[in-house]
């Protein structure tokens, strides 16, 4: 069962990973109270469907006023959004999370998937962060690595370090990445997880590593261990198919 990216963040957020404070609205006139919750002068307002490429659709947008979100909100709440990874149809586009901007250093790439011939969680990082990772690892395969874990293995601290030393990290982003990988594990194995990506996992300009976007699946097969994913699931409005 797939995730949306707010619902990825609120487990995020249980799990004491650094995600952007947000709000998610179902209504143009929710905008408005959103903006003024979260605080600031400029905001992030993202459509919220199972596919990526939202950014180069239109389904994602910087705004500088609660009216430039209203605008947003009415074009897209109720219609479908078509990216690279949706047929010509798209997806409904049900929700929209208002998020405070975050001044971004860098980019990099993060996910976790399960090696069934390993037996283990594997790891993929790479310094190539906010594109496509299968064009990285084709073209760029040198900034990818591949570091599989055994969860409270001794292990752990040496094999995220591994992953830190392709990102790039320097020594107190390395200290925060340590114990960023173990909560990502506990969170995988807690929530029987098949998919976890951070696409972007960014640098601040303060320093900081970032969860600046979230895709998690869970497991369909261990739905019965979940009782509360049930009402994760995105619910299908009639008036959005077009």
């Amino acid at each position: 069962m797939n995730l949306h990216e707010y619902q990825g963040k609120a487990l995020f957020a249980e799990y004491n990973l650094p995600v952007s404070k947000g709000k998610i609205i179902y209504s143009a006139d929710e905008v408005t109270d959103a903006c003024n919750e979260i605080g600031g002068t400029s905001w992030v307002v993202k459509a919220q469907v199972h596919a990526g490429g939202r950014g180069k659709s239109g389904g994602v947008q910087l705004i500088n006023t609660p009216e430039d979100g209203i605008k947003f909100a009415e074009k897209w709440l109720g219609n479908n959004l078509v990216t690279y990874q949706t047929d010509a149809k798209g997806q409904p586009v049900n929700s929209i999370l208002i998020e405070e901007c975050t001044n971004i250093s860098q980019e990099l790439y993060l996910s976790a998937v399960i090696d069934r011939d390993s037996q283990k969680i594997v790891f993929i990082g790479s310094s190539e962060g906010g594109v496509n990772i299968e064009d990285v690892a084709k073209n760029m395969p040198e900034k990818i690595i591949y570091q599989g874990f055994v969860y409270k293995d001794d292990s752990l601290n040496e094999n995220a370090e591994n992953i830190a030393k392709v990102l790039k990290l320097n020594d107190q982003q390395t200290l925060q990445f340590i114990p960023m990988i173990d909560n990502l594990l506990r969170l995988f194995i807690e929530k029987d997880l098949s998919l976890l990506e951070i696409n972007p996992l960014v640098i601040t300009e303060n320093g900081d590593l970032h969860c600046l976007d979230a895709k998690i699946n869970i497991d369909s097969n261990a739905l019965y261990r979940q009782p509360e994913a049930p009402v994760l699931e995105d619910a299908f409005i009639p008036s959005a198919e077009k």
